[in-house]
């Protein structure tokens, strides 16, 4: 909304500027058909399943784990905790939804663990930097060509990350907290619809790029949530304090609206 710039300011085109360079660094990653390192590959049904059964089974292995933390997690993020765990279901749905949907995108090399963290800001530009990949995955994984859109919804989560990280950063009532609350949720909406507006318009028609709605829609949902499962097994493990976030990222997308 308009309001947003007023609001928000400089931040706004910030995020366009982001998105506009992941979408060039996508198409840099997918420029050299000659070069088996950077062709980009079409998907076929055998990719799809083995994508769905890496995201069932991290889904399993985090919600195990969720499973077996509960009473030692924050008392605040319990109710979420359960809900989640209650929903496991539902998350199954998304990820066969995934694999029963014929997917006509190519596979690319990716950044692999794109996140605020990993953008150099220059004053006037991004530079984009750390092209090694998750730390938690084998080597083998992080060299696989993936979704390019894997890449876009670890900068959507990022978002998210940032606008609690800045509330976590002061003890402020709970009243206060609440208020503030609402306006970090207004600050990711507008900053990730404008970073993602431009990665598509950026993108165009490649081949990395869900051309229909209802690709595009499935394939970011998963990899959300692909993300944020990660993120909560990351959390339990190593910030046991900041595992609210990937819990509310989850409800986000498969809790009730």
């Amino acid at each position: 909304p308009e309001a947003a710039a007023k609001i928000i300011g400089g931040y706004v085109e910030s995020a366009r500027l982001l998105g506009r360079r992941t979408a060039e660094l996508h198409a840099a990653l997918a420029s050299d058909p000659t070069d088996q390192a950077f062709a980009p590959e079409r998907i076929s049904p055998q990719d799809q399943r083995s994508m769905y059964q890496s995201m069932s089974g991290l889904s399993m292995r985090s919600t195990d784990l969720l499973r077996s933390q509960l009473g030692g997690i924050p008392a605040d993020a319990r109710d979420d905790a359960r809900q989640v765990l209650g929903l496991e279901s539902r998350i199954d749905h998304i990820f066969r939804t995934f694999l029963n949907t014929r997917l006509t995108t190519a596979r690319i090399r990716v950044h692999g663990d794109y996140h605020l963290g990993q953008v150099l800001y220059t004053g006037h530009d991004f530079v984009i930097v750390d092209f090694e990949g998750e730390p938690t995955r084998t080597l083998y994984e992080r060299r696989l060509k993936r979704l390019a859109l894997r890449d876009v919804a670890g900068m959507l989560r990022s978002f998210s990350y940032a606008s609690q990280a800045a509330l976590k950063s002061d003890q402020l009532p709970a009243d206060r907290m609440a208020r503030l609350g609402q306006w970090a949720r207004f600050w990711v909406d507008c900053v990730s619809a404008a970073f993602l507006k431009s990665y598509l318009a950026t993108a165009g028609g490649a081949s990395f790029v869900p051309q229909t709605k209802a690709d595009l829609e499935i394939q970011l949902t998963s990899m959300l949530l692909e993300k944020a499962l990660y993120e909560l097994r990351y959390e339990l493990n190593m910030r046991p304090d900041w595992v609210h976030i990937p819990l509310s990222g989850i409800l986000d997308l498969v809790g009730p609206a």
